[in-house]
């Protein structure tokens, strides 16, 4: 994911892939950051239950990639999960000889058609088809993978509807407040039809939704900012105006 962003921003500013960008460095920095985040035992249990990470149509493509059961990374935190999940010894042992089959395509799992679906068919129609012979691991997919994996989508709308509904506005019913957000997202949506897209200033649009006009400087600060949590101590030193510029203070104020 991380090479096909690269060759996407190298594409956009016309540069080889072994010259500098200034924003690419940005937007590596925050992938990086992410997936640090998101690097928790659950999160590497559900990595280690898509079928998907297992064939070797999906390993051919990159030669860094390895099976869930080949990084050393992924093991130990799925480990982590599987012991907090399953705490009886007895239990957590049926499930580490269920994985074993799954990973290695032994047993039921070695079956042609079990192997050729593992990159065809979408992981819980994958579970749900074959398997039955890891009762345990079935329902703890079915869990995990069911999940979205990201709240972007449902953050994007937040976004838009802080332009629509402010203080300004603040006395826009709800119902054409999210006409509007209706109207807008949907109008995202219909500029990917357009042959301008891949070119135009559209495009930038799914990097950094509506405040995101160029690759210069100061969209690279707002990308930067935009990684920060509630929780992180470089949000508490920013004071936030009323025009919607922040600077380094003290006091947090909004």
């Amino acid at each position: 994911m991380i090479q096909n962003v690269k060759r996407a921003i190298f594409k956009k500013e016309r540069k080889q892939l072994n010259e500098d960008s200034v924003f690419w460095t940005a937007v590596h920095s925050i992938l990086t950051s992410r997936w640090s985040k998101s690097n928790t035992p659950l999160h590497c249990m559900a990595h280690s239950l898509n079928p998907k990470y297992y064939s070797s149509e999906w390993l051919v493509e990159e030669d860094s990639r390895k099976a869930p059961h080949q990084d050393l990374e992924v093991t130990r935190e799925r480990k982590n999960c599987i012991m907090k999940y399953f705490p009886n010894q007895d239990e957590r042992r049926e499930v580490n000889v269920e994985y074993s089959n799954f990973s290695l395509c032994m047993e039921d799992f070695g079956s042609v058609d079990v192997i050729h679906d593992r990159f065809i068919l979408e992981p819980l129609r994958w579970w749900a088809v074959h398997g039955s012979s890891a009762p345990k691991l079935q329902i703890l997919a079915f869990k995990l993978l069911g999940q979205p994996f990201s709240s972007s989508c449902c953050e994007r709308n937040w976004s838009t509807y802080k332009f629509i509904h402010s203080a300004i506005r603040n006395k826009i019913v709800l119902q054409r407040a999210e006409d509007l957000v209706f109207v807008h997202t949907n109008l995202l949506l219909l500029s990917r039809r357009s042959s301008s897209y891949k070119e135009g200033p559209s495009c930038m649009w799914d990097v950094g939704g509506d405040q995101f006009d160029s690759l210069d400087e100061i969209n690279l600060g707002r990308l930067e900012f935009e990684d920060l949590s509630l929780d992180e101590p470089e949000l508490e030193a920013v004071l936030f105006g009323g025009d919607g510029e922040n600077e380094n203070n003290d006091e947090f104020d909004i």
